[in-house]
Order: C-alpha cells, then sequence, then structure tokens
C-alpha cells in the first residue's frame, strides 16, 4: 500500500491509516504537515462549535487535545459540561486525525512559581495511555504546561514506559515548547542535543522543540542543530509556538513558520492560545499554513468534506 501524504489524506484514508501509516504520511509531506492545539475546558471562542473544529476549518492537519482529562474525558463545544465526550467524539466532527497532551511531571523539581495542580487524568502514567488509547487517540504529546514541573529525564522515562507498554500501537512525540516551571531548562537551555537523541533512543517516533523565535536563545541556527540530530536518529523534528504568539500579529506568524522550514522541521504546530486560553487566532493558522504550503494545500484542507 502506497500511503498518501497528510497533504492529501481524506477522512476515509486517515481511518485505514495503521499509526505506523499515519507517521509515513507526515514524514512523506515533507516538512508541510500542521497541527494546532486547542485546550478542551475553556468556552469555545465561537458558540456553537467546538475549538478543534475551528483549528480544522482554519487549516489543520491534526488536532491535539491540551487539558484532558483521561479519567473524566470531556470536551467544550462537544457535549454539554459533565456529559462524557472523547477523543473518538472529536475525530467524528472534524475528520482527521487527534492526539492529545500528557504531562509527566517531575516531583523531585521545584519549580520557578508556584506548582499547577493537575487532575489524576492528565498525568503521563501508564494507565492513561491506556484511557486514551481506547479513547480513540492518534498520538500522544508528552510534554508540559506551565508552572508542571515537567523536566526532560521526566520526559525521557515516560517515553521509555510508554513505547514498552504501546510498542507501535500509538505514535509519541516527546519534549518541551517553553519550560514549564523548571529553572535549570530555561531558554537555549530548554533542550540539548543529548536530550533530542535520548527521546528518540527511549521510543519518541518524533520531538518537540520550541519553534525558532519563541523561546529567548532559541535562534534557527540552534534549532537547526537539533534538527539534524533528531533526524540522525531516526526520528521526526517538531516545531511548537507555544508562547501565546499565536495571538500575535500575521507577520509574526508568518516568519516563525518560515524560520522553522529554514531549520528543516518535519512537523509544525500552533498553540492555543489566542485571544484567550482556548485556540490561536484563527486567521493565523491559515497564515502559518499557507506559509509553509501554499493556497493549494491550505484551501483543499479547509474546504475538504469529513463526508470523502
Amino acid at each position: 500500500m502506497v500511503v498518501k501524504r497528510i497533504l492529501d489524506a481524506v477522512r476515509s484514508d486517515f481511518e485505514s491509516m495503521t499509526n505506523r501509516e499515519l507517521l509515513e504520511s507526515v514524514r512523506a509531506a515533507e516538512g508541510r504537515a500542521f497541527v494546532a492545539e486547542v485546550v478542551v475546558v475553556t468556552s469555545p471562542l465561537v458558540d456553537g462549535v467546538s475549538n478543534a473544529e475551528i483549528a480544522a476549518a482554519f487549516g489543520a492537519d491534526m488536532v491535539v487535545l491540551n487539558m484532558y482529562d483521561a479519567e473524566k474525558p470531556w470536551v467544550a463545544g462537544v457535549s454539554a459540561e459533565g456529559e462524557r465526550a472523547t477523543i473518538s467524539d472529536v475525530k467524528r466532527l472534524i475528520g482527521r486525525p487527534v492526539g492529545v497532551n500528557l504531562e509527566p511531571v517531575d516531583p523531585e523539581v521545584a519549580t520557578m512559581e508556584r506548582r499547577m495542580e493537575l487532575p489524576m487524568g492528565r498525568l503521563a502514567t501508564v494507565e492513561n495511555l491506556r484511557r486514551v488509547m481506547e479513547q480513540g487517540a492518534d498520538f500522544i504529546h508528552i510534554t508540559g504546561n506551565p508552572s508542571t514541573g515537567v523536566t526532560n529525564r521526566a520526559i525521557e522515562r515516560c517515553a521509555r514506559e510508554f513505547r514498552e507498554e504501546a510498542g507501535d500501537k500509538i505514535i509519541l512525540f516527546g519534549g518541551k515548547i517553553h519550560a514549564a516551571g523548571v529553572a535549570g531548562e530555561l531558554g537555549s537551555q530548554i533542550v540539548t542535543v543529548d536530550d533530542v537523541k535520548g527521546f528518540v533512543k527511549a521510543g519518541c517516533d518524533g520531538v518537540l522543540l520550541p519553534a525558532p523565535g519563541t523561546v529567548p536563545g532559541m535562534s534557527v541556527n540552534v534549532i537547526e542543530k537539533l534538527v539534524a540530530a533528531i533526524h540522525e536518529s531516526g526520528g521526526l523534528a517538531v516545531s511548537c509556538m507555544g508562547t501565546s504568539q499565536e495571538g500575535s500579529d500575521i507577520e509574526t506568524i508568518r516568519r516563525i513558520a518560515l524560520y522553522g522550514k529554514m531549520a528543516g522541521v518535519d512537523v509544525h504546530h500552533i498553540g492555543d492560545s489566542g485571544f484567550a486560553w482556548g485556540v490561536a487566532v484563527p486567521e493565523n493558522i491559515t497564515a502559518y499554513s499557507i506559509v509553509i504550503r501554499g493556497r493549494r494545500h491550505t484551501y483543499r484542507r479547509m474546504a475538504m468534506s469529513i463526508n470523502r
């Protein structure tokens, strides 16, 4: 079977792909795969529609759910508050691959500010891995939100545990987009070449990196070296915007998108903080997509029916 590039794949293609085929579909896009992150616990930007649907409508190939509680699954805009809504329900609405963030909090590390108290269903545990797989997850981001105390060593440890548990049944992306409250992993010290090699060796299919220009010290040259190390290790590099710049002006979005292309990343990710926490400014999602793959592929993704 020849796997379609994610640029060309439709709902029926995604439904028939194994996780390994989805990974090859992303790889075949040659730096033009696009992920949008959304928060599931905040009110949607527009009433009557979820933030995941907004992100998909404005051009995302894949959507990752932030603050999803595997023990008490609920997605604002998909079901009424208190009513169960799972990853599979989101996939049914948008017809695209959907993943979740799980957070490997390191209890031995003090954060720069008060540690965020996380529900048990958001933690990167083997039990939650099993739950999100049962609930329909296509991929997992092993990463941390602000003030959670997620460290690189915890990410590596978690990746090893997840891969041992799940084998090839799930796609794993691990890494940090910002410091996550850890004082020793700030700026250009967020991640090193040894860290990214360790993530891939531990079982990550791809590594999450701050997008060039989003974290102090993370220049194109710095990211380029990390990307080279990831590729040498056999992984995919994911350029992530998680510093609320997804709510900035379109020219800034375009520059960050182009910087990621220059650094050689395979997958582009736009964060969940636009006008407020929840979803990027929708026009910025489209602007980012147009930079990395042009209007042709962007408009196709925006217009494509989920009935195909």
